[in-house]
């Protein structure tokens, strides 16, 4: 079964616990935009992410807070710190890479917390019916732009979820993607 999907393209950011955002900001967290996913937003407040001198500035916190601390890059990014973190879902953080995080506030190596986030669609539990899925069910997506060609996903099924697919900065330059392309899910079992 074949659905049209539109793309989210998601650049390196943080999900930080109330107690960690606390150890690297005095002012409360503060929404520069809401996100698509029900409840989450980009905040206002950045860091610094590093491993060594290796480092980007002006990485964008999306909040809310979570039970965990999580980095997600891209593995151009992980290149350039020097990391290999694995490929995982939000949340999957066993032997994943350390990275370090910093604010004028201070500065918190964090283990066990950098990933590069795995391709998924999101759905909302609503949706499960009509595409005929479940949390976790591998999906295909097919490309059909000036770069074609067909990447697995996952779909990632929550009562909070907003149907799109989320792929990383390295992904979507491979396609030539930009936020809000459509694409085609293909749902087999």
């Amino acid at each position: 079964m074949y659905h049209k999907v539109k793309v989210a393209v998601s650049n390196r950011h943080v999900h930080l616990t109330k107690e960690t955002y606390d150890l690297l900001f005095d002012e409360p967290i503060t929404k520069k935009n809401d996100l698509n996913q029900k409840g989450q937003f980009a905040a206002n407040e950045t860091l610094t992410i590093s491993n060594g001198e290796n480092k980007f500035e002006n990485v964008r916190i999306v909040a809310p807070f979570r039970s965990y601390n999580q980095v997600e890059i891209s593995k151009n990014d992980a290149r350039k710190l020097g990391l290999n973190p694995p490929v995982r879902t939000s949340g999957d953080l066993d032997n994943s890479e350390t990275i370090t995080l910093s604010t004028p506030k201070a500065t918190i190596t964090l283990d066990n917390a950098c990933i590069i986030a795995d391709r998924h669609v999101h759905f909302n539990t609503s949706d499960k019916e009509k595409y005929g899925i479940e949390n976790g069910d591998k999906l295909k997506v097919h490309i059909l732009g000036e770069k074609r060609g067909t990447i697995e996903v996952f779909a990632k099924v929550s009562d909070d979820g907003y149907y799109e697919l989320h792929i990383d900065t390295d992904d979507a330059n491979a396609f030539l993607l930009n936020t809000g392309d459509e694409l085609v899910l293909e749902v087999y079992k």
